[in-house]
């Protein structure tokens, strides 16, 4: 009995030990602040990760797009430096999902056109006349009888692009080229098939000019035969969300933050979205040092950029239950855009009339106290559902976040705030090859991820002014992973509806 008391002691002593090490370790005698968790970012921590996935996309001939390896070691390289921490329960939460990578090329009448692809399109060249569909093509009706075994021509606009292609594979198509609705060219996404209005067909795009001048052709009565080529790869991968959640806090009630780990195929994406994946890495690692009374969790996101695959697959897997215990979503997603602004999610709606559920006017009232306390002019952004806090809105849940924008044009007035030039996109290299280290505003990307610190401690010590009950009937886009993704016009082009 004696040697079991003694035994018992010891246990009881080296837990002890172990419970004051860790303590010690990760700071559970000193809650984190705002100002303490600044205190701990500095910008080369954050520079050595941008570095590292440039690095990865090295392993996939400069992308890393969802499913390649360089996007894999992305996965694996977060997950690893997070496992170190100790602080966190970390999972890979991996799943098959359809990729499509491919090219287009069209020609009429003698002229080559400057020609995009759209994701999901089928393979396949056709040689055929081209002939105009009506109106935008929005409704099978805009399909008469003469689209059949031809190439049908059809305007941007109005509805998503992969239900104006559905309805001209219904009517008989053999490949269809869309055309800008504004000047200029553009890709797009038409969200994975199968979709029950039709068939998907080759497909091209082409500027809103040529579109113009070509169907002006059609319409005043000139034959034109065109020549529609599309080279597609698709195949299922696999690929993983990073979750990181703090082993203490109060796990009903959750402070999440997430941006998405994935390139496009054309780049490396070290600002897209790099520069959130790599500023929220540093601040999660940066976190252990201190202790926290909500528990704050971590996501990166996979497959953001064919259409937020990631966020949509983890929401839509949540319980009533899971959903309940996230008490809000604070997104980061191109926040060192090299011509950019510093603009805050639109929260309460007051600048563009969609705000977003209870508490999303509280988050981007904390960010806006982050701004005025460093004494920097900040914009607003539009919740327009095109980056990973989309599935959160959709989900109930309180969201918000910065950005410094992507394609949009600078204007003089925010060239005069923040610098940089007026009438070229906040980044010129958006979704191009360019989107490398250079293509940073480091300024921005300390800035930004300070910012996020602000409010992921903020909310760690408090969740006053967010809804802690809401309403679990929650009305989702669609019901399935799949169809929800035809909805997008042009997949991911984040939020470029912003204003000052």
């Amino acid at each position: 009995m004696k040697l079991s008391l003694s035994v018992a002691l010891c246990l009881t002593s080296l837990a002890l030990a172990q419970e004051e090490a860790d303590a010690s370790r990760w700071g559970w005698n000193n809650y984190v602040s705002s100002k303490s968790l600044q205190k701990n970012i500095k910008l080369p921590n954050i520079l050595r990760h941008s570095h590292k996935l440039l690095e990865h996309s090295k392993l996939s001939n400069g992308t890393r797009a969802f499913g390649t390896k360089g996007h894999n070691a992305t996965a694996r390289y977060i997950k690893q430096l997070l496992d170190r921490t100790g602080y966190y329960n970390t999972e890979l939460q991996s799943f098959p999902f359809f990729a499509w990578s491919g090219t287009s090329k069209f020609s009429a009448d003698g002229k080559e056109y400057e020609t995009r692809t759209a994701t999901y399109g089928k393979a396949g060249e056709v040689t055929a006349p081209v002939v105009l569909a009506y109106a935008t093509g929005c409704l099978a009706a805009n399909f008469g009888p003469a689209i059949k075994g031809n190439i049908a021509l059809i305007k941007r606009g109005d509805c998503d692009l992969g239900l104006k292609v559905a309805h001209a594979g219904t009517a008989g198509a053999a490949g269809v080229i869309l055309y800008n609705n504004v000047p200029g060219s553009f890709s797009g996404t038409l969200g994975a098939s199968p979709r029950p209005e039709g068939p998907y067909t080759p497909v091209g795009s082409i500027s809103g000019e040529d579109g113009d001048a070509l169907a002006a052709s059609i319409a005043g009565g000139k034959a034109i035969v065109g020549t529609l080529i599309a080279n597609v790869v698709a195949e299922d991968r696999w690929s993983s969300n990073v979750i990181a959640t703090t082993k203490r806090g109060d796990q009903r009630n959750i402070v999440m933050a997430g941006a998405h780990s994935d390139s496009v195929p054309a780049g490396p994406g070290i600002n897209d979205d790099g520069s959130g994946t790599a500023g929220l890495l540093e601040l999660a690692l940066q976190l252990p040092k201190f202790q926290v009374r909500n528990a704050v969790r971590f996501a990166w996101w996979t497959a953001e950029e064919v259409g937020l695959v990631g966020s949509r697959y983890y929401t839509a897997h949540l319980t009533p239950a899971q959903n309940q215990k996230i008490a809000l979503y604070l997104n980061f997603d191109m926040i060192a855009s090299p011509n950019g602004g510093f603009f805050i999610l639109d929260g309460d709606g007051d600048t563009f009339g969609t705000s977003g559920p209870a508490g999303s006017d509280h988050i981007e009232q904390t960010f806006k106290d982050y701004f005025t306390s460093a004494k920097i002019q900040n914009g607003t952004a539009a919740f327009t559902g095109r980056s990973d806090y989309g599935p959160f809105l959709d989900a109930g849940i309180p969201a918000g976040g910065v950005n410094t924008g992507a394609e949009g044009i600078k204007t003089e007035q925010q060239a005069a705030w923040w610098g940089g030039k007026a009438g070229i996109a906040y980044d010129p290299c958006y979704h191009q090859a360019c989107d490398g280290i250079e293509n940073l505003d480091t300024n921005a990307l300390l800035v930004n991820t300070k910012a996020a610190g602000h409010a992921i401690a903020t909310y760690a010590n408090t969740l006053r002014g967010i809804p802690r009950t809401r309403n679990q009937t929650v009305t989702r886009r669609s019901s399935s992973l799949h169809s929800e993704l035809i909805g997008f016009d042009d997949g991911c082009k984040h939020d470029e509806d912003v204003k000052v």
